[in-house]
C-alpha cells in the first residue's frame, strides 16, 4: 500500500474489511492460533478476581440471561455484547496476556473476545475467525503505532487503540464493506478511552479499559452494519484521535505495507506474569543469576537500567498493597526472579506478605537509560547492575525478552502457559484444557467455531 495515501483511515479501513483467509500466509495463520491459546489461557485465569467478578455481576444483570456467545469465566450464554464485555475484561487480569512492542498494545485482550462472541453468535467457521483476528490485530498496532509514545504518556493503549483493534475484527465478522468498516472505526474512535491514574491507587480500571474496549468494539461495528455512521477522519482529522490524543503522530503507520508486513507476526508473549515493562530487566537478572549461580542473599543491590515509560508507568508504585499492584513493581518483580527463579501467576501469589521479598525489593532501583530508552518501544532492552555484598559488580544484558519474536515461545511453551493459566483459579480442569487445546490446534478446518467449554456449575441467580 502507498504510505502516502491521503485518505490513510480509509486505506485501513478497506483492507481490514476485504481481507480473505487466503490472502494472509500460513505462518500468520500459525501464530494467530498460537495467540488464541495464549488468550484463552489468560481469560481463564481471570476467574474469581474481584474486578472481574464485579463485571460479570454487572453483565449477569444487565444483560440477557442466555444467547449464543460464551463467558469463559462462567459457562453461562449471553449476547455478543455482554460476553466480549467480561471476557476481555477477565484476559487481562494475570499480567500474561500478549503484548506488541511499537504500539505497546495488548491485542489478545480486546481482539480474541468481540471475535469470539460474535463468530458463536454468526456460526462462522474457523477461517471466517482467524482472519476477523487478523484484521483485528493489524488494524489496532498501526492505530498503537500511529499515536506513538507520547499517547503513552497518559493513555492506557489497550483502553484507547484497542476499542478500533475491536470494532475491526468484530466488523469483519459481519462482513462490513470498506465504507462501513470506516464508519465502524471513527463510531470506535469516538468512544476510546483509558487513562493511567488508576495506577496511583491501585483502582481497578485497567479491566475496565480491556471490557469497554471490546463492547464498544462491537457496539461501533454492530450500528455499522445498520447504517449508523460515524466520522471518517477520526484518526487524521481536525479534532481527531490523532490531535487529540497524540503530541507527535505517525501518519504513515496506519498503511505501513498492509498485506506485506503482518504486525501479528511480531506479537510478543508474556513469559513472566508481571508488567511488560518489568520483563528486560527480569530477564537480564535471571542471565546474571543463571550464569554466576549465586543466589539472593549474595546481592548488595541491583538497579534496572529502563527506558522512561518504565519510570512512568512503575515509579508509582512503592511498596504494593495488592498481587496485581506488586506486578508493576520493579523491585517485587526482580525479588520474585532472584528468590524464585521465576515469575509465574503462581509466584506472585504469596508475594506481599514474604519478608525476603520486601527485603530484597528495597535493594533495587530503576535509572533511566540512553540506549535503553532510544530503544523503545520497537526494541525492549534489558539491562541491570547487580552489586554483591562484597561491592563487586555484575552486568547482565538482553536484547529480546523471553516471549518476543525473536526468542519466542513455541507451542510445547504455550501448552505449558497455558495448563498452568488454566489451572490457576480452577478455570478449566485437564480434561477441559486438552479439548481446548485441540480446539485451537484444529481451529482453520472447523465449520462452526461453537462453544469451548460445557457448564459443570450451577448457574448463579440473577
Amino acid at each position: 500500500m502507498n504510505n502516502s495515501d491521503s485518505h490513510p483511515g480509509k486505506t485501513l479501513a478497506g483492507f481490514a474489511a476485504g481481507l480473505t483467509f487466503d490472502a494472509i500466509p500460513d505462518s500468520v495463520v500459525r501464530r494467530a492460533e498460537d495467540l488464541c491459546l495464549d488468550w484463552v489461557g489468560s481469560a481463564l485465569a481471570g476467574k474469581s478476581a474481584r474486578p472481574v467478578e464485579a463485571i460479570t455481576n454487572f453483565a449477569e444483570r444487565m444483560g440477557p440471561g442466555s444467547g449464543t456467545s460464551e463467558i469463559l469465566v462462567t459457562r453461562r450464554m449471553t449476547s455478543p455484547l455482554f460476553a466480549a464485555l467480561v471476557n476481555a475484561a477477565a484476559s487481562h487480569v494475570v499480567e500474561q496476556d500478549d503484548l506488541h512492542n511499537s504500539s505497546v498494545l495488548h491485542p489478545g485482550s480486546v481482539v480474541f473476545p468481540p471475535a469470539l462472541a460474535i463468530a458463536q453468535e454468526s456460526g462462522s467457521s474457523g477461517r471466517e475467525f482467524l482472519s476477523a483476528v487478523v484484521a483485528g490485530y493489524e488494524v489496532g498496532v498501526r492505530v498503537g503505532e500511529y499515536l506513538g509514545r507520547s499517547h503513552y504518556d497518559n493513555f492506557h493503549t489497550t483502553g484507547t487503540v484497542g476499542t478500533l483493534a475491536a470494532a475491526a475484527a468484530s466488523g469483519r465478522l459481519l462482513g462490513l464493506d470498506s465504507e462501513r468498516m470506516l464508519h465502524a472505526i471513527g463510531s470506535a474512535a469516538t468512544q476510546a478511552a483509558g487513562l493511567w491514574a488508576f495506577l496511583r491507587e491501585a483502582a481497578d480500571s485497567k479491566q475496565l479499559h480491556t471490557a469497554k474496549a471490546a463492547a464498544n468494539g462491537v457496539i461501533a461495528a454492530y450500528l455499522s452494519a445498520d447504517g449508523f455512521t460515524g466520522a471518517q477522519r477520526i484518526l487524521d482529522g481536525e479534532q481527531g484521535l490523532g490531535i487529540a490524543m497524540s503530541d507527535n503522530t505517525h501518519p504513515e503507520a496506519l498503511t505501513d505495507r498492509l498485506g506485506e508486513r503482518w504486525a501479528l507476526a511480531e506479537t510478543s508473549f508474556k513469559f513472566h506474569a508481571s508488567c511488560r515493562h518489568t520483563h528486560p530487566a527480569a530477564d537480564a537478572l535471571l542471565a546474571v543469576l543463571e550464569e554466576h549461580n549465586f543466589g539472593a542473599g549474595d546481592i548488595a543491590k541491583v538497579t534496572a537500567h529502563v527506558h522512561q515509560a518504565a519510570l512512568d508507568v512503575l515509579g508509582a508504585v512503592g511498596t504494593p498493597q495488592t498481587v496485581h499492584q506488586a506486578k508493576f513493581s520493579m523491585g517485587t518483580v526482580l525479588a520474585v526472579i532472584a528468590l524464585r527463579r521465576s515469575a509465574s501467576v503462581n509466584d506472585f501469589e504469596n508475594c506481599l506478605n514474604d519478608p525476603a521479598v520486601a527485603d530484597f525489593r528495597d535493594r533495587v532501583s530503576m535509572m533511566i537509560d540512553a540506549e535503553v530508552d532510544a530503544a523503545y518501544p520497537a526494541r525492549w532492552l534489558g539491562r541491570v547492575t547487580v552489586t554483591l555484598n562484597d561491592g563487586s559488580e555484575l552486568r547482565g544484558s538482553i536484547d529480546e525478552p523471553r516471549g518476543d519474536p525473536g526468542n519466542s515461545l513455541n507451542r510445547n511453551d504455550l501448552e505449558t502457559k497455558f495448563r498452568e493459566l488454566a489451572a490457576f483459579r480452577n478455570g478449566a480442569m485437564d480434561a477441559e484444557a486438552n479439548r481446548i487445546i485441540d480446539w485451537v490446534w484444529s481451529l482453520e478446518g472447523a465449520e462452526n467455531i461453537g462453544r469451548l467449554l460445557q457448564d459443570r456449575e450451577p448457574a448463579r441467580d440473577t
